[in-house]
């Protein structure tokens, strides 16, 4: 018999829509980014707070600097100002004497007084100007040095003659200062604020796995009774979910009261129509002389009803993939299977192999199993030699909530040519018009293998070098 590639007869693939975002992917977005807004309002509120706190620190810092320098001005005998001490001791603060401090402070009075201090030398302050007694400016003013905050106080000073000299002292600030003093302060804020939000972001999503518990609880006990391990949703659920999983456990009762009422009906009909048609045959069997001709036709017509009526009922009753589809142990029943063949195939001396996993179960209906499992391993039987193999293999879930099947019939007969592969899994062909049956088998594997959303592949042994049948279910 030459060698010939797979052929598949059933096989479903569908690209799977794209699946939305769990509920905790949601809310952990939404809570990001209202955590996020709602922290950067405050971030901007409290950073414009602190700068103007500071501007405020600032300006008065700036006045008692001015004070101090008014403080330590000094008039002679003649009613002129004095220079005011330079030296660092002197200075209320030790950046007035440090060139390019940032920190500057300088003076103009009567009769052409002029004053600087050390960190001033060489700026340009052209723009002070005496100022009447008690007038005060403040505010920030764009110089060739860049951006400064300044303080302007004018005043009159007494001399012990009662003559009064006016002065006005200014008390000035870099912005680059002002701004790294302040940029500490932001740094601060936003590493505080950071904590605080990854601190809700986690709380939140600790609050919310919380609440979420009982779907979770839910989810699991349906892929329980999906997995045929429980009968219903039988765990305590809050008040929110009682109302949903009562109408699933419903559904799920009413389902399978429904499936177990329509392959009853199935069962009568079948019993209904196969005691007429035996009558018919047994009649018309008892008839011979002239009517013999007759009685061949009908009883040919007969038959094939008889066939048509088992294999529409097979094709029926067979419930295809459930959702709540209970687990159907796989070896005891394949023992079952091999041991009824063997006594009908006794005469071949056929020897039947297993290779099956260990836990190995079908997820449907137990008389799926048995037809599927039955018709494959009587074809193997009725075709092989002496040699039969069964292999079950149960494969990953691969994160669906049922794993997949993998169940293959090997023997070591004659196998099947290439162009007769399509032809042998049609109904009422039999692969041989000498071996004896219905031809409607192979048909019933197919159908059934369709309604799982399986695939079945025929090819040739490797180990026999018979015929091998293979079925796949994938995970569900």
């Amino acid at each position: 018999m030459p060698s010939r590639a797979p052929t598949a007869t059933t096989s479903n693939h569908s690209e799977s829509p794209r699946r939305p975002l769990s509920l905790a992917a949601r809310a952990a977005i939404a809570t990001g980014f209202v955590v996020a807004g709602f922290l950067g309002l405050v971030g901007l509120t409290m950073s414009q707070t602190i700068k103007e706190r500071a501007l405020s620190a600032l300006h008065a810092r700036l006045y008692n600097f001015a004070i101090a320098f008014i403080t330590n001005t000094e008039i002679n005998r003649d009613g002129k100002l004095l220079q005011p001490d330079n030296s660092p001791g002197s200075a209320p603060d030790p950046s007035f004497s440090q060139p390019g401090s940032g920190l500057y402070a300088a003076a103009v009075g009567d009769h052409g007084y002029h004053w600087e201090s050390l960190s001033a030398v060489g700026r340009d302050f052209s723009f002070l100007k005496p100022l009447s007694p008690g007038e005060m400016q403040w505010g920030p003013i764009d110089t060739s040095m860049g951006r400064l905050y300044y303080f302007s106080y004018g005043v009159t000073l007494d001399t012990e003659h009662r003559k009064s000299v006016g002065l006005t002292v200014m008390v000035a600030q870099t912005e680059d200062q002002f701004e790294g003093e302040n940029a500490v302060a932001r740094h601060t804020l936003v590493i505080w604020l950071s904590i605080l939000g990854v601190m809700l972001i986690v709380l939140q999503l600790l609050l919310l796995r919380w609440s979420l518990t009982p779907l979770r609880k839910v989810a699991s006990d349906m892929s329980r009774v999906e997995r045929g391990d429980s009968e219903q949703l039988d765990s305590q659920y809050p008040l929110e979910l009682t109302g949903l999983t009562e109408r699933i456990n419903a559904f799920i009762d009413n389902e399978r009261e429904q499936r177990t009422r329509y392959r009853h009906t199935l069962a009568d009909l079948a019993h209904s129509l196969k005691t007429p048609l035996a009558v018919i045959r047994s009649q018309l069997e008892s008839v011979s002389g002239e009517d013999a001709p007759r009685r061949s036709e009908v009883l040919d017509q007969v038959r094939r009803m008889d066939e048509l009526v088992a294999y529409q009922l097979s094709r029926a009753a067979t419930s295809g993939r459930q959702t709540f589809a209970s687990a159907v142990p796989i070896a005891g029943h394949a023992e079952d299977l091999v041991q009824s063949l063997e006594k009908v195939y006794a005469a071949k001396n056929v020897l039947c192999e297993f290779d099956i996993d260990d836990g190995a179960v079908f997820y449907g209906e137990q008389g799926d199993l048995l037809e599927l499992m039955g018709n494959l391993l009587e074809n193997a039987f009725k075709w092989s030699s002496h040699r039969v193999l069964l292999v079950v293999k149960m494969q990953p879930p691969s994160g669906k909530q049922r794993p997949g099947l993998r169940l293959s019939v090997e023997d070591d007969g004659p196998g099947i040519a290439d162009d007769k592969i399509e032809k042998v899994l049609q109904r009422g062909v039999r692969g041989d018009e000498r071996v004896q049956g219905h031809g409607i088998g192979l048909s019933i594997v197919q159908d059934i293998v369709h309604a799982y959303q399986g695939e079945l592949v025929v090819d040739r042994s490797p180990e026999f070098g018979g015929a091998r049948f293979s079925v796949a279910l994938a995970p569900g």
